[in-house]
């Protein structure tokens, strides 16, 4: 009886102390939304604090919770900061999640998705609007040039609207596309010229740029498979926030040419034909009486303006970016004009609930380009300073032109033109129509909703039209059976498309200490392109040459990638690619791109804990393969295609000329390039990051190089021919430091450097690994073979071929005298041998900013050394040249005055024009003052001013020692740019 009468009074107290405990416990309900834009979130943690109890929002952002009174509730969502909430009284609590700004400024976008900066395990660097290059920016690709190891950024001219060359590790080949891919806002975009389009990149409004990725090694580039092998530039484009704002830019530039080059004056080159050609009456009666600077006819200083308009916010909680902008720069080249009008529209909608997120992007250009005859550069330096401009010839159009007999002769096609007369009487006018745009969709599946589908629907389309033509009675086309001058139209279309589809898996296991986010997915892209361009004379109905062209091809790909995350802090990282082209026969057309990496956050360690120096630990190991398949001007390279040949090379039958098809040659068995990176890096941070940066050091082989090569006669329908030849590799190490050296509330003070060492060697050029074969290149006016470059094993790409110069004892070369290298007693082509290469060895870069109060100053700078460049401005500068037999006169530069050569011969492949092209450029200076909340505290309004291209520090004896490919064959010089700006912000 006592014993269920115990057993009674226990179960009565247990309902008891059950009783109290649901009277201390209540349900908490509510909702969460973002700051941002106001949508609700789903997926979002709930965790009442200090217990194991936690719950998640649903689709709709709603939850519902039971929780011990007096509990706190922390609500945390990834890339918002966490908020706690204490309950107290309150049974529905409704939260606002703001965006967490640090966490979203270490997110990096990649391949097909994003990263955390701390848990990327491949080589990559990130360059946002905050560090851009300031100032005169006309292409995107100036925002980082010297920002970052391993990439390395060279405008090709002074030009406005330029080209510039892109190299990122040194090349990957040697006749197959060295240009890193550029993906703007997810959709892969050439870097191919079209006809009468001075650069394709310039078509994008720089001010519309929030941050570059650089993707590196292959770990972090092979998810782009066949179009990696020379790395993957990503652009972002800006977006719209939450709050409307109002931004207007203009810069005003002048711009001058900060040296020109050094040739004899009128009266110096009188002077010196005098002591050349004494008692030479034939020559000497040619001297006219006028001292003319051809350089400073043609060149003048020069005006630009860029005005740039956006407007931002947030309408019906869909963020929009909508943004105008215009630029017209004249070239320090008279004649010369570039105009650029640009517009864009980027949205970001989130319907379904959120749970499908759409990103919408359109960007509109229209180029109009007034072309210089740039050839007028090197007249202006070989015309006779003593001719005046114009001489009052109407035959000529009043310019003096060098002409057989006399006036009113026929002129002589070989002697240097009137340079004002070539800019004048040229006409050379484009229009590029471009516009890049895409869909891209996020859902995320409501049965699972970790699980991402994403679809990319994007297109690139440019067009040009455009025309050369040249006045009549121009000395340089003229033919006295032929009146007229010439015209030239042409048209071209670019149209690219892309789909790509994917499915990403993210996930949190905490039971396991892990994190795996899984992605894969199909890609398609079509590549178009047409044109037509033709040549007749102005009086003529018939045109002598006609060119038509329509090519394209596919590719097709299957990726995927897996990222693992162990304890928060070892990462491991596998990608593969399976690409396909239409640009290789079946048995070659897919090609199989696998990659890893792992790394290891070395300061989460616990024997790291305690340590207050380091603040970032990092270690990185990569590994991965590449593709290449772009081959310039060529689909087709491995079926038969034909050339139809114009109306000067056509074939006589009977008492009638015919066109006719050429076969060009073709190689059936031609496949991908193949490069293989191996990657060790470290990154790292001190003093709560207040030092960070990171090291690398890499390997970077490419096997079955495309290259154009010599065959032997009779294999194939040509002499040359596109095949797989040889293996290249490039060795280096990278460093980039960022220190903040001064941060307090009135001044900040940042400064960055990076250095980079790139060794590149070709091991291997055909299939007998003849160590003496080589593929001439690098054309130069006036040689024997027209180049002074080769490729050859054992050497870097592009080396210079030349003969080795004797000095006599005073160190001054000797004119024709080489050394005898093989020792047979001849000086022929057998003495030549590889001498420097063009690409730098060590290159560097430096930047610097410094705030105090309103006041921002800022500088930027790159050095180069190890680099040379072949003067052929000098090398054609003999005193052969000053008179001609058939009666016409040349300036050279002053540098013939350190050689004293008279003949050209063979003068021209000597070593001594192969000069040390090291420098130091100082690319920008610039500051400026900020007026901030201004007119209800809602302006802000910033006034700068600056200088490009301030300075250059070199050896080089030529105009400027900053040439890609290491030719010095007269190009239009780069500017120095003074500019004033204003930016307003409402």
């Amino acid at each position: 009886m006592m014993k269920l009468y115990s057993i009674a009074r226990g179960m009565v107290l247990l309902c008891f102390l059950a009783t109290t405990a649901w009277a201390q416990s209540r349900t908490i309900t509510g909702s969460v939304k973002s700051a941002d834009d106001e949508n609700f979130l789903p997926g979002v943690n709930i965790l009442e604090k200090g217990t194991s109890n936690g719950t998640v929002t649903d689709a709709q952002g709603n939850y519902s919770i039971l929780v011990k009174e007096n509990a706190t509730l922390v609500f945390s969502f990834v890339g918002y900061a966490s908020t706690e909430v204490p309950v107290g009284n309150q049974t529905t609590i409704a939260v606002t999640l703001s965006p967490d700004v640090s966490t979203l400024e270490e997110v990096v976008v990649v391949g097909y998705g994003t990263v955390k900066k701390t848990d990327a395990s491949g080589s990559l660097a990130v360059v946002n609007s905050e560090t851009f290059n300031k100032g005169v920016v006309n292409s995107p690709q100036e925002l980082i040039m010297g920002k970052t190891a391993g990439v390395s950024v060279t405008t090709n001219s002074g030009a406005p609207g330029n080209t510039s060359t892109i190299r990122i590790r040194g090349g990957s080949s040697l006749s197959a596309s060295n240009d890193p891919l550029i993906v703007i806002d997810g959709v892969p975009v050439s870097n191919t010229n079209l006809g009468g389009s001075p650069n394709i990149l310039a078509t994008l409004n720089p001010n519309d740029i929030e941050n570059f990725t650089v993707l590196k090694d292959a770990s972090a580039t092979a998810i782009y498979g066949s179009r990696a092998s020379n790395g993957v530039i990503i652009i972002t484009t800006k977006r719209g926030g939450k709050d409307f704002k109002v931004n207007y830019s203009v810069t005003g530039t002048m711009y001058t040419a900060p040296k020109k080059v050094d040739v004899f004056s009128g009266d110096e080159y009188r002077a010196l034909m005098n002591e050349q050609f004494a008692g030479n009456n034939a020559v000497l009666k040619l001297l006219g009486t006028a001292n003319t600077d051809w350089q400073k006819e043609i060149f003048s200083t020069a005006y630009g303006q860029d005005h740039n308009l956006n407007l931002s916010g947030t309408a019906k909680k869909t963020p929009y970016r909508v943004s105008v902008g215009y630029n017209n720069t004249d070239g320090i080249l008279n004649t010369y004009n570039f105009k650029r009008t640009t517009a864009s529209i980027g949205l970001d909608p989130t319907l379904l609930n959120g749970n499908l997120k759409m990103n919408i992007n359109v960007k509109g250009m229209y180029n109009q380009n007034n072309f210089a005859d740039q050839a007028a550069i090197g007249n202006a330096i070989a015309y006779d300073p003593t001719q005046p401009v114009y001489n009052g010839n109407k035959r000529w159009r009043g310019y003096t032109t060098w002409t057989t007999g006399g006036p009113e002769g026929n002129s002589i096609n070989l002697a240097p033109g009137n340079p004002v007369a070539r800019l004048d009487m040229t006409d050379n006018t484009s229009t590029v129509k471009r516009s890049i745009g895409n869909v891209k969709f996020d859902y995320a599946l409501p049965f699972l909703k970790d699980l991402h589908a994403n679809l990319n629907l994007g297109y690139d389309y440019s067009e040009t039209k455009g025309h050369n033509n040249v006045r009549d009675s121009t000395q340089w086309i003229y033919l006295p059976t032929v009146a007229g001058g010439q015209i030239n139209p042409y048209t071209a279309t670019a149209k690219n498309q892309l789909l790509d589809f994917y499915l990403n898996y993210s996930k949190e296991l905490p039971s396991i200490n892990s994190k795996i986010d899984v992605m894969g997915g199909y890609s398609w892209s079509h590549f178009y392109s047409s044109g037509a361009d033709s040549t007749m004379n102005q009086k003529s109905e018939a045109a002598t040459r006609v060119n038509i062209y329509e090519t394209e091809y596919y590719l097709l790909s299957f990726f995927g990638r897996l990222n693992y995350t162990y304890k928060g802090k070892y990462i491991l990282t596998g990608t593969l690619r399976d690409d396909a082209t239409s640009r290789f026969a079946p048995k070659n057309r897919w090609g199989l791109f696998p990659a890893f990496a792992l790394a290891w956050k070395i300061n989460e360690e616990d024997f790291m804990k305690e340590n207050k120096t380091f603040s970032d630990l990092k270690l990185r190991l990569g590994y991965g393969v590449t593709g290449q398949q772009d081959i310039y001007g060529n689909d087709y390279p491995y079926i038969a295609t034909y050339t139809r040949s114009d109306n000067a090379a056509r074939y006589p039958f009977g008492s009638s000329f015919y066109n006719t098809l050429r076969p060009d040659g073709y190689d059936q068995n031609i496949k991908w390039e193949e490069t293989t990176t191996i990657n060790a890096g470290l990154d790292f941070g001190f003093f709560q990051n207040r030092l960070t940066g990171s090291l690398d050091v890499y390997e970077k082989k490419s096997d079955n190089l495309i290259a154009y090569i010599p065959i032997p006669v009779g294999t194939n329908f040509t002499s040359s021919l596109t095949t797989n030849v040889g293996s290249m590799k490039n060795r280096g190490i990278e460093l980039n430091l960022s220190a903040d050296i001064i941060s307090t509330d009135n001044l900040q003070w940042t400064l960055g450097c990076n250095v980079t060492y790139n060794k590149n060697e070709i091991t291997r050029l055909n299939l007998s690994n003849d160590p003496n074969f080589i593929i001439p290149l690098g054309g130069v006016g006036g040689t024997t073979s027209g180049t002074i470059q080769v490729q050859k094993v054992g050497y870097s790409r592009a080396s210079f071929y030349t003969y080795q110069q004797i000095y006599d004892s005073n160190g001054k070369p000797i004119e024709d005298a080489y050394v005898d290298r093989n020792k047979d007693g001849v000086i022929n082509t057998s003495d030549l041998y590889v001498y420097k290469k063009p690409d730098a060895t060590v290159y560097m870069g430096i930047n610097s900013r410094l705030n105090y109060k309103n006041w921002d100053f800022a500088f930027s700078g790159r050095a180069s050394f190890g680099n040379y460049v072949y003067n052929n401005v000098a090398a054609n500068s003999t005193y052969r040249t000053l008179y001609n037999s058939m009666e016409y006169l040349s300036n050279v530069s002053k540098l013939a005055n350190e050689t004293k050569f008279t003949t050209a011969l063979n003068t021209r492949f000597s070593d001594y024009y192969v000069e040390n092209a090291s420098f130091f450029r100082m690319d920008n200076i610039n500051f400026g003052y900020s007026f901030r909340e201004l007119y209800k505290e809602k302006l802000n309004v910033r006034i700068g001013a600056g200088v490009q291209n301030v300075f250059v520090i070199t050896k080089y004896k030529g105009l400027d020692p900053e040439i890609s490919g290491g030719l010095d064959n007269n190009f239009f010089p780069r500017t120095r740019s003074f500019f004033l700006s204003l930016n307003a912000t409402f």
